[in-house]
Parts: structure tokens; sequence; C-alpha cells
């Protein structure tokens, strides 16, 4: 995480040096986009205190143009803790989403575009949902960059900032430390991921295992639109790919694979990660977990049948490998899917 750019020079303990997250709150806005991060965040720093003497605190403040009570959307009224502060900066920024169009709180956002842009300046990063990722591109802060939004305003985003490279086809984007999410469940899985960078793996699966009904370990940032990502141009490895994700239940060694692409195993091996960042091996036994993970979820074949169906032939050797990429044996994992959905069901007996 970032550190605050006011703290720099000084000698001080990343312990005794919180997290410092801006919540922006105006008229109009949709309650759970401002909130929902708010309550994510506040879980993992629960979890993180759990046993320890030592960890990062996470100091949040919600803020509004002049301080005073905003109307959400939906009728209730939110008190921000403050008015925006040029003096202070953040480690991070959020803004939510408002109902329909942003246009009218944007109307009244002078002090908010310029604050904004300062906090950009000073190294914060940047979270939007919705339509609020309208004030980051009315800010100038996305030009020439990838962005996304709701998709009912798409069109409208596209007039309005031509200079933004819009992703229709991606929930959310990363373009330096701009972060927009289109949707709430994708701003969920985004403040996940912000969890994952602030108190890693282990705290992100926690806060996963208590907002999600699945465990998806999206938090490391793999299922979204990243402008430094290189795409990379290997046909060959490309091709490998596929024939992997068609292959995954059959017994094949990296061997194989790289003479079914008249390769040897060295050169495959390079190429292979030089275009993917990965190695041939933990790639495919990222895409066969993954698999087991939703055969699990969705099936009843047992733990064996399933070890066979992703191409393991020893049950215990996969039972390990799922407990080490997901932290949870598979029978552990079923449960907690199928307990939550079981839960949820009961919720509305009608």
């Amino acid at each position: 995480m970032v550190s605050n750019q006011q703290n720099k020079g000084q000698q001080q303990n990343p312990i005794d040096d919180p997290v410092r997250v801006g919540v922006f709150l105006a008229d109009g806005v949709l309650g759970t986009s401002a909130t929902l991060p708010i309550e994510i965040l506040r879980n993992a720093e629960a979890f993180a205190a759990q046993g320890r003497k030592e960890y990062r605190r996470i100091a949040i403040t919600t803020l509004s143009p002049d301080g005073e009570m905003v109307a959400s959307a939906s009728g209730f009224n939110l008190q921000p803790d403050i008015a925006l502060d040029t003096g202070t900066t953040y480690d991070l920024i959020h803004i939510p989403g408002f109902w329909r169009s942003p246009r009218p709180a944007l109307r009244r956002a002078d002090n908010v575009l310029s604050w904004l842009r300062h906090q950009y300046e000073h190294g914060a990063i940047l979270t939007a949902v919705g339509t609020g990722v309208c004030f980051y591109a009315e800010a100038g802060l996305l030009d020439g960059k990838a962005a996304t939004t709701h998709w009912h305003y798409f069109d409208r985003f596209q007039k309005l900032y031509p200079k933004v490279l819009l992703q229709r086809q991606y929930f959310t984007t990363q373009a330096n430390n701009i972060y927009c999410a289109a949707s709430a469940n994708a701003m969920a899985e985004l403040f996940v991921h912000i969890v994952y960078r602030i108190y890693g793996r282990e705290a992100a699966q926690h806060v996963e295992r208590v907002f999600f009904h699945e465990i998806r370990n999206t938090f490391e940032g793999k299922n979204y639109f990243n402008a430094e990502v290189r795409q990379h141009p290997d046909e060959d490895i490309l091709q490998a790919q596929i024939w992997i994700q068609d292959n995954l239940a059959k017994t094949i060694t990296i061997k194989q694979i790289a003479k079914q692409f008249s390769m040897s195993s060295r050169t495959f091996n390079r190429r292979f990660r030089a275009a993917t960042d990965k190695t041939p091996l933990a790639y495919l036994q990222a895409l066969r977990l993954d698999n087991a993970r939703q055969l699990l979820q969705n099936s009843n074949a047992t733990t064996t049948e399933i070890a066979h169906l992703c191409g393991y032939q020893d049950t215990t050797w996969f039972t390990q490998l799922f407990r080490k990429h997901h932290d949870v044996t598979p029978a552990q994992y079923r449960q907690t899917v199928r307990a939550k959905l079981f839960d949820l069901g009961k919720a509305d007996p009608e």
C-alpha cells in the first residue's frame, strides 16, 4: 500500500502509521457502494488484529464537499466526518456510485476535482465504482488510461470523455494507481484485492469467505483489465494454453506438451514463462484446481472422482495441492460453500 506522502522523510514504524482511507460522499450516492468497502476493510483489520500485538491499522474518514449531511439515493441521510481538506493526504480515496447520473454531484464538484488531483499527485490509490468513475474522468486523471463504468452509462461516458480508453468488456480496470469497478460486486472483489495488498493472502481469503458465498481467490487481480499487463503475442504459446485447457483430465507432462508444439522442453518452458509469467506446470495446476473448485461447488462427485476428472490420479496429492492453493481441503471447501448457499436459501422461506 502506498505510504502517506506527508510522512515521507520521517523515521516512523509502519505499524504506527495507519492506512489512511478517504471515502467521498455527496447527494445521490448509492449507500452500499460507500459503506461496503468500509465494512470489508474493517473486517480485514479485525482479522489482522487477532492474536497480534502489532498490525497496521486502517483509519477511515468520510468526506463531503462542505462537511454537511448528504442524502443517499435511497432516501436516508449520511453524515460525513469532515469537509474536504487539501492539507491532508490519504493512502486510498474511494468514490462510490451515484444513482442514474453523476452530473448533479459533478456540477457541485469544483473543489472535489482539484482535491482528487492533489491526492493522486501525492501517491494515493484511487478507486471508484459505477458512475463514480466520472469524477476521475472529469478531473482529467483518466485521459489516455483504461477505465470502466456501469453498463447503462457506457455511451454517455464515452461521449463525455473521449480521451478515456473505455473497456466495456471488463468489470474492473487498473491504470497505474486508479482502479475502476463497473458494479457493486466488482467493487467488493476489488476491495478484497486491496485487503490482499495491505494484509496479504490469509486476510484476503478470510474476507472472501465472509463476504462471498464461494472461495474464488480473485484478490490477486487476475480477473480485471490491467493497462500495465502486456498481452503476449506468442501464437504458439497461446495455442498451447488452449490445448492445456482442453486436456485437463488427461495425464500429461510438460515434455509431452512441448513435443505437441514441436519444441524442446527447455524452449517451451522459456517461451511459456516469458509469455504468461508462469511456468507451464504452475499454469496447468492452477487450471486444474480451479476446475476442481467448480466441480466441488456444482456437482455431487466424490473427491476421488473430482481428482481424476482434473487429471490427478493420487487423491492425497490432489488434496494437498488444493489445500495449498485454497487454504482449505476439498471437503472443507464444499462444506463451506454449500452451507452458505443453504443458509442464504433459508433466509427467504417463501
